[in-house]
């Protein structure tokens, strides 16, 4: 069982920075690849960002590539979220995922989840 905490939204003018954080429980968070999804009022929700076991490898969305960095440190069993040049589209409640082994872009593949933070981006 892992159980996963975000923390750092808020509200940002565009062109502005955030960075978020996934705080997770359980001593074996280092078995974990990691995902950032996002979900807007009315939209379904999307992958932003995924990051592996060890952190050597992470993927984006087109839509954020350039502008967020994924990273993560296990030994704080944290991932974080990095991010810059933030526009209005960007704005969603973001949640942190967590599965066993590999990474994916597919919601449906994570077995945790965090209750999310609120980003929103004033223009």
């Amino acid at each position: 069982q892992v159980q996963l905490v975000e923390s750092g939204g808020g509200v940002v003018q565009a062109g502005g920075s955030l960075r978020l954080s996934c705080a997770a429980s359980g001593r074996t968070f280092n078995n974990y690849a990691m995902g950032w999804f996002r979900q807007a009022p009315g939209k379904e929700r999307e992958f932003v960002a995924a990051i592996s076991r060890s952190g050597d490898s992470t993927y984006y969305a087109n839509s954020v590539k350039g502008r967020f960095t994924i990273s993560r440190d296990n030994a704080k069993n944290t991932v974080y979220l990095q991010m810059n040049s933030l526009k209005p589209e960007d704005t969603a409640v973001y949640h942190c995922a967590a599965r066993i082994a590999t990474t994916s872009r597919a919601p449906g593949e994570y077995d945790y989840w965090g209750q999310g933070t609120q980003v929103t981006v004033s223009s």
